[in-house]
């Protein structure tokens, strides 16, 4: 297992792989600047300026965000049953003002429409996200699973041609990547194992779906920001490649899932529309799953984009959530 650290303010900058950044650093030369401005100023000022410095060294100290590295073994299949067995990097964060052990929170990635822009993804973060799971008390893993970015490997996720969709293998080998990411994470000394969250945007989203419906001990709710399959925004605007198959199978998740879920869409998703979604939640509620359905009204020219462009919009939903969940989310 290759691990790298680092680290970074809360409100701090991205971070390339294995460097490091301390707010000290910035202070130390904030505090120079402020020796020659001390000099500068009348004495009855001298106050003012010293409970803004300690103000400022008392923010330094408090909570930072870090950032870890880690390479987690992988066995997946793909839609012809072709073993692939491969690393992937999982990117990790906490806030190391949390108290210990953390719960954890997988956060999956979801799917471009072409080749190209999957094999650049680089390392999946969603660092704003991330951040503010991990500001809740989280252990935030994020994995660039097989086929993707820094990852790489085989297109185990690809789900075959427009008319004949074979969607589940592909959900599937998402599912498998997640599990090994928790299992992987549980062996830290700092999380509770028995306290796990999945998310995921996108092909993300459904793989929180999979995954709820294979109720794996630990895993205590899972949440699907636009999940679904077979979009392409381009040329098929808001119509996915044979919904009716992508219905069938929520149903038959709905079948077994028995941990809570949170559905959360857009009516501007210009990957699956506005209708559709609903359609598979019902379908999935209908056959016995327990989940919850949030569809926002339009938001920006493509509303499958809310969760990276508009997260203040779906904060308040997802915290009252996590919240019934038995999470401590403060306001």
């Amino acid at each position: 297992m290759r691990l790298t650290l680092n680290i970074s303010a809360q409100n701090g900058g991205v971070l390339g792989r294995g460097e490091r950044r301390n707010t000290f650093d910035d202070g130390v030369i904030a505090l120079q600047e402020a020796l020659f401005f001390w000099m500068s100023i009348p004495i009855k000022k001298h106050c003012v300026l010293a409970a803004a410095l300690l103000a400022f060294f008392s923010n330094c100290v408090q909570a930072r965000l870090v950032e870890q590295q880690q390479d987690v073994a992988v066995q997946v299949s793909d839609m012809f049953n072709k073993r692939v067995e491969q690393t992937i990097r999982v990117t990790t964060f906490f806030d190391d003002a949390t108290p210990q052990p953390r719960p954890v929170l997988v956060l999956n990635h979801g799917r471009a429409v072409d080749a190209a822009s999957r094999a650049s993804l680089g390392r999946a973060r969603y660092s704003d996200a991330s951040a503010w799971f991990a500001g809740h008390g989280f252990l935030v893993a994020v994995p660039t699973r097989v086929g993707y970015g820094v990852s790489g490997g085989d297109d185990v996720e690809d789900t075959g041609q427009c008319r004949n969709k074979v969607y589940e293998p592909a959900y599937a080998a998402a599912a498998q990547q997640t599990q090994a990411v928790l299992q992987a994470v549980w062996q830290r000394p700092d999380v509770n194992p028995q306290r796990s969250v999945v998310v995921g945007q996108s092909f993300g989203g459904a793989t929180s779906v999979t995954m709820a419906a294979r109720n794996v001990v630990g895993v205590v709710a899972t949440i699907n920001f636009a999940g679904g399959g077979g979009g392409n925004p381009q040329t098929m605007p808001q119509r996915p490649c044979r919904p009716d198959l992508l219905e069938r199978m929520f149903a038959n998740y709905g079948k077994t899932a028995r941990v809570p879920m949170l559905w959360v869409y857009t009516e501007n998703d210009q990957y699956f529309g506005p209708t559709y979604p609903r359609e598979w939640f019902d379908a999935f509620l209908k056959a016995g799953g327990q989940a919850e359905f949030k569809q926002f009204p339009p938001h920006g020219e493509d509303g499958h984009s809310l969760f990276t462009r508009f997260p203040a919009v779906w904060r308040p939903v997802v915290s009252d959530f996590l919240r019934r969940q038995g999470f401590e989310i403060k306001d």
